[in-house]
């Protein structure tokens, strides 16, 4: 995986983010196309959560995304004829942003490994510490993204990761895994 791809990849978290963000009061629009298991929802964009939440647990450290008032989307990237998905969320203090994706379109019961990840605090405007997903992980089973539910009904979707994270993008930096859960809702 090239250094470019994933700069790519947080760029397009961070732009989908600052729109989401913005876009916190708009209405969303249900009538989407419903999966079923075997199905992909084929459209590109970002679905704002109403409600849910975005888990994540760093050492020993959980933090939480509340979609009730916290800005947490699923987003739909399509490049070319490449395809990615992810979750980005931002706190609302804007204090915290957290961003993950996977190559690959979006599913019912998708799984796939995670090709861009960034955990970011930020204390002000001087001061802040950030988390990038590791450039390389040998372990499949600690670079993985799940879907299990994936716009049916009210559910946006629902699953789980896990991978690991450098502090500070440093080289030869500890590695830090990182596991979460998401169960976001249209409505």
């Amino acid at each position: 995986m090239s250094i470019n791809f994933i700069r790519f990849t947080f760029i397009i978290l961070f732009l989908s983010v600052v729109v989401i963000s913005c876009q916190k009061d708009q209405a969303v629009d249900l009538n989407q196309v419903k999966p079923t298991k075997s199905d992909t929802v084929n459209t590109s964009g970002n679905f704002l959560a109403v409600r849910g939440t975005l888990k994540l647990t760093i050492g020993d450290s959980t933090y939480i995304f509340d979609a009730a008032k916290d800005s947490v989307a699923f987003i739909n990237v399509h490049v070319d004829s490449s395809r990615y998905f992810g979750i980005t969320a931002v706190n609302k203090e804007h204090t915290m942003s957290f961003g993950i994706s996977s190559s690959g379109s979006a599913a019912v019961d998708a799984s796939g490994p995670i090709a861009g990840g960034q955990l970011l605090f930020s204390n002000d405007d001087k001061h802040g510490l950030q988390y990038t997903l590791a450039k390389t992980t040998d372990q499949q089973d600690l670079n993985n993204i799940s879907l299990a539910k994936y716009m049916q009904d009210s559910v946006l979707t629902k699953g789980t990761f896990v991978t690991l994270m450098t502090k500070d993008g440093k080289p030869n930096s500890s590695l830090y895994k990182v596991q979460g859960s998401f169960d976001l809702k249209l409505k």
